[in-house]
């Protein structure tokens, strides 16, 4: 740096990892945070004998992908650098890549292979530049999720819901048919409480004791005022209060259950409102790109924890949850309706423990419960699916399923936890009755799954004489393949069989006898009817998909 040239402000790792986000990189490894500073954007090839570097550098090494790059990844971890980000290669190079990082204490990002590194070093030296301006300035307020949010405590409480910073403007409320009383109605025509009555709540020691920590306070109604009863809880980061989620009793009394529902949003709430003050507007899928890493086993379990302030050595469980729709809709209402039941989880996952991640894959919400207690993991893990499940029946206008992972010995195993989740709920796709299950309640039929996805990725293991059969069931217009099915699935049962096909118990008898001269097939060999069974299971679920 040249004389007179001022130092520039450093800027938290964090801030330059959202602006860039995805899909241009992901973060394999953070050893020591992502509160480190990041000073500049550099970059390094494999002609350079050290990493060129200096402390806090955000380290692009261009020309070496894979395990070639260890070597430029523990020099600039030498220099001091912030962060490295390289073009990982296949599974094995990416976890040797996150091992050496760790080793040296550096945080790694993965670089998708469609990214070119002039985009990438554009897109950091902005994020970089413009995160130090923000940090200095003073961004506001934007709105954010929080309506979503106020929705959702306010089917959770049955009463109606406003959110205030701390200067007691509000920054969202929600929709109600019930009628609102005089506070409610001058706080959302003038975006802020009365003062009156704000001096009085001061007065009361309300707001003292909201700024506390997370007390739920009750406030008694005042008819004289045409003010009804509420209750309210302060929303807080560390010690440092950030605003006041207010809920007013409407036609019905608050529901039981109102206060843990507060508590949990008021949590969810915080995380809403520290990353617009201080981050841009991709920051509310910082936590979340975590924990799909975390869930996809990109990411070390180290890093997330910190990150969430989790212990990785205790138990953790993963639960996976979807929608099946009562009816068809279009694709707005049932977005719509998943976002209603992702913010339901997120309170609720958040009242349990601070530290739960939620987190969207698809049509599937994951939520990661660590710290579990060492005894109970699977128990507790298993009660607060169900209380969530409970809630959901009353404010989510379609059918919800939970697969329910074992609870693991640590952080680091959750990904084993998510792929049980996950073949726990594929497999419950055909019994819509059932709400939740574990791999007990649902063992055998996870075997089936699995075996069904071994034969459905090895051609070796298809039977050709099955395929016959539905080639001609497709020249003929026949049903023997379906049959065939049914009458296995019946254990050779012809009556049960047939009335579930609405035939005669003759018509499938006959149908049977054609199946087997078509294909050979003995059905009196039980491997034989194992295997045909397997084979027609196949090739219904690769029609359905």
């Amino acid at each position: 740096m040249r004389s007179g040239e001022v130092e520039p402000a450093w800027v938290p790792l964090r801030q330059v990892l959202i602006a860039v986000g995805e899909p241009l990189v992901d973060v394999l490894a953070a050893p020591r945070g992502f509160d480190v500073g990041v000073r500049d954007v550099v970059i390094v090839d494999p002609e350079e004998d050290s990493g060129s570097g200096r402390q806090g550098d955000f380290v692009l090494v261009i020309g070496a992908r894979g395990r070639a790059a260890m070597r430029l990844v523990r020099a600039a971890a030498r220099e001091g650098a912030a962060a490295v980000a390289v073009k990982v290669g296949s599974d094995q190079d990416a976890r040797a890549l996150r091992d050496t990082a760790i080793d040296c204490g550096v945080a790694l990002l993965g670089v998708r292979p469609q990214v070119r590194w002039e985009q990438l070093e554009s897109f950091a030296r902005s994020a970089v530049d413009n995160a130090r301006v923000t940090g200095e300035a003073d961004v506001g307020e934007a709105l954010g999720d929080l309506f979503s949010l106020a929705q959702t405590v306010a089917a959770m409480t049955d009463g109606i819901v406003s959110i205030e910073d701390t200067a007691n403007r509000v920054l969202a409320y929600s929709r109600s048919a019930d009628e609102v009383d005089e506070l409610r109605r001058l706080s959302i025509l003038g975006r802020q409480g009365p003062e009156p009555y704000l001096a009085m709540l001061r007065d009361w020691g309300v707001y003292q004791r909201l700024r506390a920590g997370e007390e739920v306070v009750r406030i008694d109604e005042r008819p004289d005022l045409g003010i009804r009863r509420r209750m309210a809880v302060g929303i807080h980061a560390g010690n440092q209060p950030l605003g006041t989620i207010w809920v007013q009793e409407g036609e019905r009394p608050l529901a039981e259950r109102s206060e843990r529902a507060l508590v949990g949003a008021a949590r969810v709430a915080a995380l809403h409102l520290i990353r617009q003050r201080a981050e841009s507007g991709a920051a509310p899928r910082f936590r979340e790109n975590l924990l799909t890493g975390l869930l996809d086993g990109r990411i070390d379990a180290r890093s997330v924890a910190d990150n969430i302030g989790a212990d990785e050595s205790r138990p953790a469980a993963v639960v996976v949850f979807t929608l099946r729709p009562v009816t068809a809709g279009d694709r707005s209402e049932l977005e719509l309706q998943r976002a209603e039941m992702t913010s339901l989880i997120s309170v609720h996952a958040s009242a349990y423990r601070r530290s739960a991640l939620v987190t969207t894959i698809g049509s599937r919400v994951y939520v990661l419960l660590p710290d579990l207690p060492e005894r109970s993991a699977a128990s507790a893990a298993l009660s607060l699916t169900r209380e969530i499940l409970a809630a959901a029946k009353g404010h989510v206008r379609a059918r919800v399923q939970a697969g329910v992972g074992s609870a693991v010995p640590t952080l680091e195993d959750v990904a084993e936890s998510r792929a049980e989740a996950d073949r726990i709920l594929d497999a419950m796709t055909h019994d819509l009755g059932v709400e939740v299950a574990t791999l007990a309640d649902v063992r055998a039929q996870v075997v089936v799954s699995e075996l069904l996805t071994m034969l459905q990725g090895n051609e070796r293991f298809r039977d050709s004489r099955l395929t016959a059969l539905h080639d001609h069931d497709a020249e003929h217009g026949t049903d023997l393949a379906p049959s065939l099915l049914s009458y296995l699935e019946a254990f050779g049962d012809v009556r049960a069989a047939s009335e579930r096909l609405h035939v005669h118990a003759n018509t499938l008898r006959h149908r049977i006898r054609r199946a087997a001269e078509i294909t050979g097939i003995d059905f009196d060999d039980p491997a034989e009817r194992l295997n045909a069974h397997l084979q027609l299971l196949l090739a219904r679920r690769t029609r359905r998909a």
